[in-house]
């Protein structure tokens, strides 16, 4: 019984471990299509889970270019919903906000300085629900820190 209940428990930590999520561009599932890929705070360029191939890195409600956790190396500091630019956080600071999966230029919650939309895994350009306005999907979870790097790896790479 022991010995079912610690292969158990292996089998469910391995599956943990090897939890990914994977970014795609538009609607597609297709490799392809596959942006980066995201691990444990860490976004990777592609399929990759190199060391040499990390994009950002998310610690502490910040974005820190590359594998780096160094003052010089933040891009952005995450604190309620709002983007901060490097290590800010001053008003004028603010890039872009996300309030109830709806992503605002600046400090705005107005509905005409809604840049993108989340919904379902899917990030839609604008209010838009089109399908053809998809810009990009993922197919796990997110935290805000890595939706955050993730949107950064979209729009800055």
């Amino acid at each position: 019984m022991k010995k079912h209940i610690l292969t158990t428990l292996l089998l469910f930590t391995n599956a943990l471990l090897l939890a990914q999520t994977y970014v795609y561009n538009g609607n597609s599932n297709f490799i392809n299509d596959l942006m980066c890929t995201v691990e444990d705070g860490k976004v990777y360029d592609g399929n990759s889970n190199f060391r040499q191939d990390i994009l950002y890195n998310v610690k502490d409600g910040k974005v820190y270019k590359g594998n780096m956790n160094f003052l010089k190396d933040i891009v952005v500091t995450i604190r309620d919903g709002k983007i901060y630019r490097g290590n800010s956080f001053f008003q004028g600071d603010i890039v872009f906000n996300i309030q109830n999966n709806t992503i605002y230029n600046g400090n705005s919650i107005s509905s005409f300085d809604i840049i993108a939309r989340i919904e379902d895994g899917k990030v839609y350009k604008g209010n838009s629900r089109f399908r053809g306005d998809i810009v990009f999907n993922f197919d796990g979870e997110l935290t805000t820190e890595e939706f955050v790097a993730v949107w950064l790896t979209v729009f800055e790479n």
